[in-house]
């Protein structure tokens, strides 16, 4: 039997090429993923442990998290300096001055930053056996107007010495002059770093001299990390500041990196599972159909003595087999994916080394168990098929017993499975609460999902004869066979349509939620913006008082009305603490947005003291007009703010903003003094038309790059930008889908044809043209990709609105449907049918008449 496992494998390695590239793709997406997190994972932890001081002294954490920034840098006095240099075991005790909120331009007002998303960071000069970078031509930054610059950003942003750039930080903007380059001797995390003379950079930073980010100080020797901090911790307070070790801050800052790498591992992840999951279907196909192949070389096995175990376990080897050559050249690939993608890393700035990539043990172990899983789940049910296949029927080449009956199985599972996911998708739609409507949304979305593939070969024919309909007329007897072949085994047709329909499904479902997303923004931007133009940054990050005062002072403008955001912490009646952000408004609110109040009015929202919040969120948590409400705002500062409206806007919480929390800058201003613009609400002067004032504000603002002047179209055009990145994601998921589909389709008519030799050699024989066969297994082909696209949609859809229906309760009401992307996908699988045909096509047109009908 071993040896027959083996003959029977190397004999069909050509049709299982096609299945192994499936195991293939998704180990390596899995290998890819883990090898790549654990580089980029090893190398910032040796980064961060070899660059941290021994102790850090710095601002007492808040512990309040938030998507937006207020601007403002906590601080604490550079006098602890001179107080920790003194305290038994301390070597030295130096002054930081960082920042990330700053912008640097060139003469010539271009932006000498990062385009990756990366931070600009200024900080002094001060450089240590520990500092990640060193000077490698021209000299320190000695007093004002001096800066090195990091080597990789001069050289991108051709940046020499002696060149003139502008600072702009939150006191104000100030020139320097580029008196050396600074060379990265660790990895370059893809910032672009501005270096300072510390007490520079404490003036021009952070606007105080006597004020630092931090204190980093260095240990004598014999004298340990954990004793010094305690050392230091009693001194100052234990209370008084945040306090931690080389160790501790490396492991801070690896926690805020792994952010960034949990997107990245998890986006990768979701390919491996869309290659897994598709992958399945083409070998459940591929087997099934190599197996209906075999049946007399099986029932030949059976009779010579072969039980139906060894029967059973001869296939499942095969599958083994496939498994691990799979898995083994899916590593493979997968390392290569994990050199294209540390590649891609430095084209973004941040210069990973290839040659220090980490593959743990983890990662071959995930590699050969994903592989042999995947391949030993799809194969086991043709296995038992083929264990069932008795001897007599096999040698009498009839029809494998029971072929009908599984398809009244499939009727009652794929039916229970069906109602139970229609259950969970209604009550997702009925549902007031969004983590129930969430869940539910997902159970539905798996169990119709489950119930579709095992109950598609029962659309096969209702669902064809009304797509194929139309090829009798227009092709003759050609499309009537090709109909008529799509047909003939509903299980096959359905197995080969369900790995698209998987992918299409995918992108129907998001489609729908993100033009919804869309449309629901547009609305509301109509509704509420009511400013001529909005003056932010492209990421809504903050900006310098500079800005305003520029925009103030723009010839045309009338009215300038100011946002800010920041973080809090509301404990509300019902007992629940909540951290949001919370944003704040000048007053004169409503002449340039439309808010609309169920209690109260702007003039309430906006005095001091006061706060507003959306009414539903207010009745959700037993909040009424008048209550006092206890607020932390960062750095530790606390009030009590009276409730004063309660407002009915439709997307309260969009944005990450949890219950439409607001109240006056004069508010904001007492607790977060600090604290930066975020955006300028516009309207220009009487008499001043909108062009006009337009083209003064991007003349002025020319200087800062890193705001842009909007009007209502170019506002929604920001907004569904945001959008479109979570769409490109589902179109690669779509791609890699339809890549294996192809495949599927690819190994479907190969076989099939391999299949109907005889028969195909018979049709030549009594005058089929190869121009017709070519057709007729086009079509084939073509119906069967379309009959994918159309179960596709019909899921993606029903998904779609039950998404929309989730994201309604986070007030994002309106629906839309995509028709354009539904007709495209419609057009593009026809043309994937189309494509997958070729070979298959070719293959049949070019056998030997006399041969295939001889074949048996």
């Amino acid at each position: 039997m071993l040896k027959a496992t083996l003959r029977s494998f190397l004999a069909h390695k050509g049709r299982l090429l096609l299945s192994a590239l499936a195991v293939i793709l998704s180990v390596a997406f899995v290998a890819g993923s883990l090898i790549f997190s654990d580089t980029v994972t090893r190398t910032f932890d040796r980064l961060f442990a070899s660059t941290s001081a021994d102790v850090t002294v710095g601002p007492k954490d808040d512990e309040l998290e938030s998507q937006l920034p207020t601007g403002a840098v906590e601080t604490v006095p550079a006098s602890l300096a001179e107080r920790i240099a003194g305290i038994d075991g301390v070597a030295e005790a130096h002054v930081d001055a960082s920042v990330e909120n700053v912008t640097v331009v060139d003469g010539e007002n271009e932006s000498v930053g990062p385009t990756t998303g990366a931070p600009t960071i200024a900080t002094d000069w001060h450089p240590t056996d520990r500092s990640p970078v060193r000077l490698t031509s021209g000299h320190a930054p000695e007093g004002p107007g001096q800066a090195l610059l990091d080597a990789d950003t001069a050289k991108n942003k051709d940046v020499r010495i002696g060149d003139t750039l502008t600072v702009l930080a939150r006191p104000g903007s100030f020139e320097v002059k580029v008196v050396g380059i600074a060379t990265f001797t660790t990895t370059n995390p893809g910032s672009a770093l501005v270096f300072l003379d510390t007490r520079v950079a404490q003036t021009e930073l952070l606007g105080d001299p006597d004020a630092a980010t931090g204190i980093s100080v260095t240990a004598e020797p014999g004298v340990s990390d954990d004793v010094l901090k305690r050392r230091i911790a009693d001194e100052l307070g234990p209370t008084a500041y945040a306090y931690e070790t080389a160790d501790e801050q490396a492991e801070s800052a690896a926690a805020s990196l792994g952010g960034f790498l949990d997107v990245i591992k998890y986006v990768m992840l979701g390919f491996a599972g869309i290659a897994t999951l598709v992958g399945m279907f083409l070998i459940v196909n591929t087997f099934s159909m190599l197996i209906a192949q075999r049946t007399r070389e099986l029932g030949l096995l059976r009779a010579l003595g072969a039980d139906r175990r060894q029967v059973r376990r001869s296939v499942l080897a095969e599958a083994a087999l496939l498994g691990l050559v799979g898995s083994t050249l899916g590593l493979a690939a997968g390392i290569g994916l994990a050199f294209g993608l540390i590649a891609l890393m430095g084209a973004f700035g941040m210069n990973l080394k290839s040659t220090e990539m980490v593959i743990g043990v983890g990662t071959p172990v995930a590699a050969y168990v994903v592989g042999l899983g995947v391949t030993f789940v799809a194969a086991y049910l043709p296995a038992r098929r083929a264990s069932a296949v008795s001897p007599m029927a096999a040698l009498a080449d009839a029809e494998i017993a029971g072929v009908g009956r599984p398809l009244k199985v499939r009727a009652v599972v794929g039916g229970a499975v069906g109602a139970a996911g229609a259950g969970a998708l209604v009550g997702c739609a009925v549902s007031s609460d969004t983590g129930a409507a969430a869940s539910l949304l997902g159970l539905g979305v798996v169990l119709t999902l489950v119930a579709t593939v095992i109950a598609g070969p029962l659309l096969v024919r209702p669902v064809i004869r009304v797509l194929g309909g139309a090829f009798p007329a227009l092709f003759g007897s050609v499309g009537r066979m090709s109909q008529r072949n799509a047909l003939r085994n509903p299980r096959r047709t359905g197995a080969t349509a369900a790995a698209l329909m998987v992918g299409i499904a995918l992108v129907g479902g998001m489609s729908v939620a993100s033009a919804s997303m869309t449309k629901s923004f547009d609305q509301e931007i109509d509704k509420t913006l009511g400013a001529d133009f909005v003056v932010q940054n492209q990421n809504f990050l903050p900006f310098p008082q500079e800005v305003t005062d520029k925009v103030r002072d723009t010839d045309g403008t009338g009215l300038v009305v100011r946002q800010r955001f920041t973080p809090v912490a509301v404990r509300l009646p019902d007992g629940d603490r909540v951290e949001t952000t919370a944003a704040a408004y000048d007053a004169r609110l409503d002449e340039v947005a439309n808010v609309t109040y169920a209690r109260g009015d702007s003039a309430a929202a906006l005095a001091d003291g006061a706060i507003a919040m959306d009414v539903e969120f207010a009745r959700e948590h037993d909040v009424t007009l008048g209550d006092r409400l206890p607020v932390r705002f960062p750095a530790g500062k606390n009030a009590e703010l009276k409730v004063a409206a309660l407002t009915d806007q439709d997307t309260a919480d969009g944005f990450g903003m949890q219950g439409g929390l607001f109240f006056g800058t004069g508010t904001i201003e007492t607790y977060v003094p600090d604290g930066q613009d975020s955006a300028l609400y516009v309207n220009a002067g009487s008499g001043v038309a909108a062009d006009e004032l337009r083209a003064n504000l991007e003349r002025t603002l020319e200087a800062y790059p890193q705001v842009q002047v909007r009007d209502q179209a170019d506002y929604k055009e920001l907004v569904r930008g945001q959008i479109a990145v979570l769409l490109y994601l589902v179109y690669a998921l779509l791609g890699l889908a339809i890549v294996i589909a192809v495949l599927g389709v690819v190994n479907t008519l190969a076989l099939s044809v391999v299949e109907r030799t005889r028969e195909i050699g018979l049709l030549r024989a009594i005058g089929l043209a190869r121009r017709q066969l070519r057709r007729m297994i086009r079509l084939e082909s073509v119906v069967i990709a379309v009959f994918g696209a159309v179960l596709g949609l019909a899921l993606g859809l029903v998904w779609g609105v039950c998404v929309q229906q989730v994201l309604a309760l986070q007030g994002m009401k309106a629906l839309a449907i995509p028709w354009g992307t539904v007709v495209a996908v419609v057009i593009g699988s026809a043309v994937v049918g189309v494509v997958a045909a070729l070979l298959p096509a070719l293959r049949a047109s070019r056998m030997n008449v006399l041969a295939a009908i001889a074949h048996e």
